[in-house]
Protein backbone atom coordinates (compact mmCIF):
# COMPACT_ATOMS: atom_id res chain seq x y z
CA UNK A 1 0.00 0.00 0.00
CA UNK A 2 1.19 3.20 -0.88
CA UNK A 3 1.06 6.66 1.13
CA UNK A 4 2.70 9.58 2.31
CA UNK A 5 3.41 11.25 5.04
CA UNK A 6 4.32 14.56 6.49
CA UNK A 7 7.05 15.37 8.90
CA UNK A 8 7.98 19.02 10.69
CA UNK A 9 11.17 18.87 12.61
CA UNK A 10 12.60 21.78 14.67
CA UNK A 11 16.18 21.84 14.13
CA UNK A 12 19.07 24.04 15.54
CA UNK A 13 19.45 26.32 12.08
CA UNK A 14 15.23 26.42 11.49
CA UNK A 15 11.85 24.85 10.72
CA UNK A 16 12.03 22.08 7.61
CA UNK A 17 9.84 20.02 6.23
CA UNK A 18 10.45 16.16 5.61
CA UNK A 19 8.16 14.24 3.11
CA UNK A 20 8.94 10.78 2.80
CA UNK A 21 6.67 8.34 0.55
CA UNK A 22 7.04 5.20 -0.88
CA UNK A 23 9.13 2.67 0.53
CA UNK A 24 12.69 1.74 -1.51
CA UNK A 25 14.43 0.39 1.31
CA UNK A 26 16.25 -3.13 1.69
CA UNK A 27 17.48 -4.72 4.46
CA UNK A 28 20.81 -3.09 4.98
CA UNK A 29 21.87 -2.22 8.60
CA UNK A 30 22.13 1.55 9.59
CA UNK A 31 23.59 2.65 12.32
CA UNK A 32 22.55 6.55 13.56
CA UNK A 33 24.95 8.28 15.80
CA UNK A 34 23.15 11.50 16.96
CA UNK A 35 22.64 12.97 20.27
CA UNK A 36 19.44 15.46 19.43
CA UNK A 37 16.78 12.24 20.93
CA UNK A 38 14.26 14.45 18.24
CA UNK A 39 16.31 14.14 15.29
CA UNK A 40 17.99 10.87 15.66
CA UNK A 41 14.16 9.83 16.32
CA UNK A 42 12.83 11.21 13.61
CA UNK A 43 15.40 9.66 11.07
CA UNK A 44 15.10 6.46 12.64
CA UNK A 45 11.66 6.19 11.90
CA UNK A 46 11.94 7.74 7.81
CA UNK A 47 14.71 4.75 7.42
CA UNK A 48 12.59 2.67 9.37
CA UNK A 49 9.30 3.59 6.83
CA UNK A 50 12.28 2.72 3.89
CA UNK A 51 12.82 -0.86 5.24
CA UNK A 52 16.02 -0.49 6.63
CA UNK A 53 16.85 -2.29 9.81
CA UNK A 54 17.57 0.90 12.55
CA UNK A 55 20.02 1.33 15.82
CA UNK A 56 20.75 4.47 17.37
CA UNK A 57 23.31 5.82 19.89
CA UNK A 58 22.88 9.32 21.27
CA UNK A 59 27.03 9.31 22.64
CA UNK A 60 30.60 8.59 20.63
CA UNK A 61 31.48 5.40 23.15
CA UNK A 62 27.80 4.39 22.72
CA UNK A 63 27.95 4.38 18.99
CA UNK A 64 31.54 2.44 18.79
CA UNK A 65 30.02 0.06 21.26
CA UNK A 66 27.09 -0.26 18.93
CA UNK A 67 29.24 -0.54 16.06
CA UNK A 68 30.84 -3.49 17.39
CA UNK A 69 27.54 -5.46 18.32
CA UNK A 70 25.55 -5.16 15.35
CA UNK A 71 28.05 -4.68 12.68
CA UNK A 72 26.43 -2.22 10.42
CA UNK A 73 26.25 -1.83 6.77
CA UNK A 74 26.45 2.23 6.96
CA UNK A 75 26.47 5.19 9.95
CA UNK A 76 25.14 8.24 10.17
CA UNK A 77 27.09 10.58 12.00
CA UNK A 78 26.56 13.22 13.87
CA UNK A 79 29.70 15.59 14.13
CA UNK A 80 28.98 17.75 17.54
CA UNK A 81 28.62 14.79 19.83
CA UNK A 82 29.28 15.38 23.56
CA UNK A 83 32.55 13.73 24.85
CA UNK A 84 33.97 11.84 22.11
CA UNK A 85 32.93 13.95 19.40
CA UNK A 86 31.86 12.57 15.89
CA UNK A 87 35.25 13.48 14.10
CA UNK A 88 36.99 11.50 16.33
CA UNK A 89 34.85 8.56 16.77
CA UNK A 90 34.85 8.52 12.55
CA UNK A 91 38.19 8.32 12.89
CA UNK A 92 38.18 4.87 15.34
CA UNK A 93 35.57 3.40 13.17
CA UNK A 94 37.86 3.90 10.09
CA UNK A 95 40.74 2.36 11.84
CA UNK A 96 38.57 -0.88 12.86
CA UNK A 97 36.54 -1.04 9.24
CA UNK A 98 35.38 0.01 5.66
CA UNK A 99 31.54 0.66 6.69
CA UNK A 100 30.22 3.56 5.05
CA UNK A 101 30.03 6.57 7.14
CA UNK A 102 27.77 9.93 6.47
CA UNK A 103 28.27 12.67 8.73
CA UNK A 104 25.49 15.00 9.45
CA UNK A 105 26.29 18.30 10.94
CA UNK A 106 24.70 22.24 11.59
CA UNK A 107 27.93 23.23 10.59
CA UNK A 108 28.40 23.90 6.27
CA UNK A 109 32.14 25.21 6.48
CA UNK A 110 34.50 24.59 3.91
CA UNK A 111 36.98 23.36 6.16
CA UNK A 112 34.02 21.48 8.66
CA UNK A 113 33.39 19.78 5.64
CA UNK A 114 37.28 19.27 4.94
CA UNK A 115 38.01 17.97 8.05
CA UNK A 116 35.16 15.67 8.47
CA UNK A 117 36.07 13.95 5.05
CA UNK A 118 40.16 13.98 6.14
CA UNK A 119 38.63 12.11 9.03
CA UNK A 120 37.59 8.95 7.01
CA UNK A 121 33.87 10.09 6.04
CA UNK A 122 32.38 8.72 2.94
CA UNK A 123 29.90 12.43 2.48
CA UNK A 124 28.88 14.99 4.51
CA UNK A 125 25.04 16.31 4.70
CA UNK A 126 24.53 19.76 6.47
CA UNK A 127 21.13 19.93 8.39
CA UNK A 128 18.78 20.61 8.03
CA UNK A 129 18.13 18.63 4.93
CA UNK A 130 15.12 16.41 3.04
CA UNK A 131 14.33 13.15 3.56
CA UNK A 132 14.99 12.13 0.01
CA UNK A 133 18.54 14.16 0.01
CA UNK A 134 19.32 11.94 2.78
CA UNK A 135 17.92 8.69 1.12
CA UNK A 136 19.93 9.74 -2.09
CA UNK A 137 23.23 10.17 -0.35
CA UNK A 138 22.76 6.31 1.30
CA UNK A 139 22.30 4.99 -2.48
CA UNK A 140 24.84 6.78 -3.81
CA UNK A 141 27.73 5.66 -0.91
CA UNK A 142 26.29 2.32 -0.94
CA UNK A 143 26.81 1.39 -4.56
CA UNK A 144 30.49 3.06 -3.82
CA UNK A 145 31.12 0.26 -1.21
CA UNK A 146 34.11 -1.97 -1.71
CA UNK A 147 33.37 -5.60 -3.09
CA UNK A 148 30.45 -7.25 -1.36
CA UNK A 149 31.79 -9.49 0.75
CA UNK A 150 35.37 -9.19 0.60
CA UNK A 151 37.51 -9.28 3.57
CA UNK A 152 41.45 -8.66 3.55
CA UNK A 153 44.05 -8.63 6.14
CA UNK A 154 47.59 -8.20 5.32
CA UNK A 155 48.07 -11.64 2.91
CA UNK A 156 45.05 -13.04 4.29
CA UNK A 157 41.55 -12.40 1.17
CA UNK A 158 38.16 -13.91 2.22
CA UNK A 159 35.22 -14.20 0.07
CA UNK A 160 32.55 -14.60 2.35
CA UNK A 161 29.77 -15.26 -0.30
CA UNK A 162 31.24 -18.00 -1.75
CA UNK A 163 33.18 -19.25 1.76
CA UNK A 164 36.98 -19.49 0.06
CA UNK A 165 39.96 -18.04 2.01
CA UNK A 166 43.72 -17.44 0.87
CA UNK A 167 46.63 -16.60 2.33
CA UNK A 168 48.63 -14.98 -0.10
CA UNK A 169 48.33 -17.72 -3.14
CA UNK A 170 47.24 -20.76 -0.75
CA UNK A 171 43.82 -21.60 -0.99
CA UNK A 172 42.75 -22.33 2.69
CA UNK A 173 40.33 -25.79 3.17
CA UNK A 174 38.39 -24.68 6.23
CA UNK A 175 35.68 -26.13 7.99
CA UNK A 176 32.34 -24.16 8.51
CA UNK A 177 33.60 -22.84 12.23
CA UNK A 178 37.34 -22.39 11.00
CA UNK A 179 35.65 -19.84 8.58
CA UNK A 180 33.11 -18.23 10.77
CA UNK A 181 35.74 -17.85 13.54
CA UNK A 182 38.18 -16.08 11.18
CA UNK A 183 36.10 -14.08 9.69
CA UNK A 184 34.80 -12.71 13.17
CA UNK A 185 39.00 -11.56 13.40
CA UNK A 186 39.23 -10.32 9.96
CA UNK A 187 35.73 -8.28 10.86
CA UNK A 188 37.47 -6.86 13.37
CA UNK A 189 41.08 -7.02 12.63
CA UNK A 190 44.02 -5.26 15.43
CA UNK A 191 41.45 -5.72 18.07
CA UNK A 192 41.26 -7.58 21.02
CA UNK A 193 38.61 -9.87 21.11
CA UNK A 194 37.91 -11.26 24.43
CA UNK A 195 36.83 -15.43 24.56
CA UNK A 196 33.45 -14.22 25.64
CA UNK A 197 32.77 -11.97 22.46
CA UNK A 198 34.29 -14.65 20.25
CA UNK A 199 31.94 -17.35 22.39
CA UNK A 200 28.89 -15.32 21.54
CA UNK A 201 29.48 -14.77 17.89
CA UNK A 202 30.44 -17.85 16.78
CA UNK A 203 28.96 -20.65 19.30
CA UNK A 204 26.12 -18.60 20.90
CA UNK A 205 25.40 -18.54 24.44
CA UNK A 206 22.94 -21.45 23.90
CA UNK A 207 25.79 -23.87 22.93
CA UNK A 208 26.64 -27.29 25.04
CA UNK A 209 30.59 -28.43 24.57
CA UNK A 210 33.44 -28.23 25.67
CA UNK A 211 34.79 -25.04 27.53
CA UNK A 212 38.29 -25.37 25.63
CA UNK A 213 36.62 -25.16 22.32
CA UNK A 214 37.63 -21.43 21.51
CA UNK A 215 40.97 -22.34 21.88
CA UNK A 216 41.18 -26.09 20.10
CA UNK A 217 40.17 -23.98 17.19
CA UNK A 218 42.39 -20.98 17.69
CA UNK A 219 44.89 -23.78 17.43
CA UNK A 220 43.47 -25.58 13.81
CA UNK A 221 43.04 -21.87 12.40
CA UNK A 222 46.94 -21.32 13.49
CA UNK A 223 47.96 -24.88 11.76
CA UNK A 224 45.91 -23.60 8.44
CA UNK A 225 47.03 -20.52 7.83
CA UNK A 226 50.72 -20.79 9.18
CA UNK A 227 53.90 -22.29 7.28
CA UNK A 228 57.07 -22.15 8.05
CA UNK A 229 57.63 -19.26 5.78
CA UNK A 230 54.97 -17.46 7.85
CA UNK A 231 54.40 -15.28 10.28
CA UNK A 232 51.79 -15.75 13.06
CA UNK A 233 48.78 -13.42 12.62
CA UNK A 234 46.57 -14.59 16.01
CA UNK A 235 48.20 -13.97 18.75
CA UNK A 236 47.11 -14.38 21.96
CA UNK A 237 46.31 -11.46 24.98
CA UNK A 238 47.30 -13.35 28.14
CA UNK A 239 44.24 -12.47 30.52
CA UNK A 240 42.41 -10.94 28.11
CA UNK A 241 41.78 -13.09 24.69
CA UNK A 242 43.24 -12.78 21.25
CA UNK A 243 43.92 -10.70 18.38
CA UNK A 244 44.33 -10.71 14.42
CA UNK A 245 47.55 -8.83 14.08
CA UNK A 246 50.69 -8.96 12.42
CA UNK A 247 53.79 -10.24 14.84
CA UNK A 248 56.73 -8.75 15.15
CA UNK A 249 59.70 -10.56 14.75
CA UNK A 250 60.18 -14.77 14.67
CA UNK A 251 57.71 -16.43 17.04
Amino acid sequence: MNFSYHIKVAYRRGITDIVSSGNEGSALKILIIEDDVNIARLIELELGYEGYQVSVAHEGNQGLDLFKRDQPDLVLLDVMLPGLDGVEVCRRLRAMSKVPVIMLTAKDGVQDRVVGLDSGADDYLTKPFATEELLARIRAVMRRKPQEGILTYSDLWMDQLNRVVKRGERQLDLRAKEFDLLRLFMQYPEQVLSREFIFDKVWGYDFIGESNVIEVYIRYLRSKLEDASQKRLIQTVRGEGYVLKEEDGSR
